[in-house]
């Protein structure tokens, strides 16, 4: 089968959830025997293609971005070109959609949809229109989670053909975080007491500074895993919050794995609907670290059971974040028991290979006109 899998940015270089989603999604393929394309932009105003563990990678010339939006005038002429049985969108990317109207190729489009439009919502008016105009069209809409589907207002026209597809990783390398105990016991020499762990980007919805908010009821160490624009700003609060000889911003670590599993608890203070799933907390959770995360109306608490791998709180409560994480932190069989059911979890729900076999019998039902799922 030939699938063409657009979205405006892929893993590598660009690091990110939805990149790193799409990257996992071309590789199973490909070991599957598929042929398969990923339409890019390049990030740069010349048009490169590429073979990256087996995938097509075409990264189409690209002449600024607006909004996070990059504009690249030529990709509909590439995604015209290029022969597909199947292809799939990756939502929000304005620069796919929009390319996908101007072609409006033959093959079924299916799309899964990362988490609706927040940053940018005020242009939703100018936007909407060609929203609904794309997904009309699709043959099958992927929501990656239930109370994505129950509480998007976009989703709500295009419900019967709306069918949950919860994203996966790769899990193998987090369930044999065992194989990193001397680094484990490297860091955790480095950085006595309970060690609670926070991985993402530093910007502002990931609500990292409620989570620093948080650490002045907290008596651990923090190790803030990750970059972005925020950081210098994030560092002078915690200096300010007087936390600063137990919060250690860590910057891109290369090996995650050992840092993930020194962890006593992980944290995903997320204050906003772009956090739509984290799936560095599924990662955390595969390692066997249980996990406070926020509530959301997406997918995070559909990752996080409360009560089965961790606790769900309240998003922008710094004192009821601090209370889920002490709770953990002081009750040694409370942890365990809810880190082994964060692993069981991860294991039993979210792996690619789950969530490849549901998009695959996605495929099989737009190819044969199947547009409808009124299980949902």
């Amino acid at each position: 089968m030939k699938i063409v899998h657009v979205y405006k940015g892929y893993h590598p270089p660009v690091i990110g959830g939805v990149e790193m989603t799409v990257e996992r999604m071309a590789r199973w393929l490909v070991r599957r025997g598929d042929e398969v394309t990923v339409l890019t932009s390049a990030a740069a105003p010349s048009t490169v293609e590429e073979i990256v563990d087996g995938v097509r990678v075409v990264r189409v010339a690209e002449y600024g971005r607006a909004l996070s939006t990059p504009f690249c005038p030529t990709m509909a002429h590439h995604l015209e070109r290029i022969p597909a049985d199947i292809h799939h969108l990756h939502f929000p990317s304005p620069t796919g959609e929009l390319s996908w109207l101007m072609v409006r190729p033959r093959a079924p489009m299916v799309i899964t949809y990362h988490g609706d439009i927040v940053r940018q919502k005020s242009w939703m008016p100018l936007y909407g229109p060609f929203v609904h105009a794309v997904l009309r069209e699709a043959a099958a809409i992927m929501p990656s989670s239930q109370a994505m589907l129950e509480n998007s207002t976009v989703l709500r026209r295009h419900r019967d053909r709306c069918r949950v597809v919860a994203l996966g990783i790769d899990l193998e390398p987090f369930l044999r975080a065992a194989e990193h105990a001397e680094r484990v016991a490297e860091l955790r020499a480095r950085h006595p007491g309970p060690i609670v762990v926070f991985v993402g980007r530093l910007v502002r919805y990931k609500g990292v500074h409620v989570l620093l908010e948080a650490m002045r009821s907290i008596r651990a160490t923090l190790l803030v895993v990750g970059d972005g624009p925020l950081r210098a700003q994030l560092e002078r609060l915690r200096d300010e919050l007087g936390v600063g000889d137990r919060v250690v911003f860590a910057g891109t670590v290369p090996e995650i794995v050992p840092l993930m599993a020194a962890a006593d608890v992980g944290v995903l203070p997320s204050i906003a609907r772009n956090e739509s799933w984290g799936l560095a907390m599924l990662e955390m959770m595969a390692c066997g670290v249980p996990v406070v995360c926020t509530e959301l109306g997406t997918g995070t608490s559909q990752v996080n059971q409360d009560g089965e791998s961790g606790f769900v709180v309240p998003p922008e409560r710094p004192d009821a974040l601090a209370d889920a994480v002490n709770r953990l932190l002081e009750d040694d069989g409370l942890r365990r028991r809810l880190g082994e059911g964060a692993r069981m979890r991860a294991t039993r729900l979210f792996s690619t290979e789950t969530m490849m076999r549901a998009v695959s019998d996605v495929y099989e039902s737009a190819l044969a006109g199947r547009t409808r799922f009124p299980s949902t």
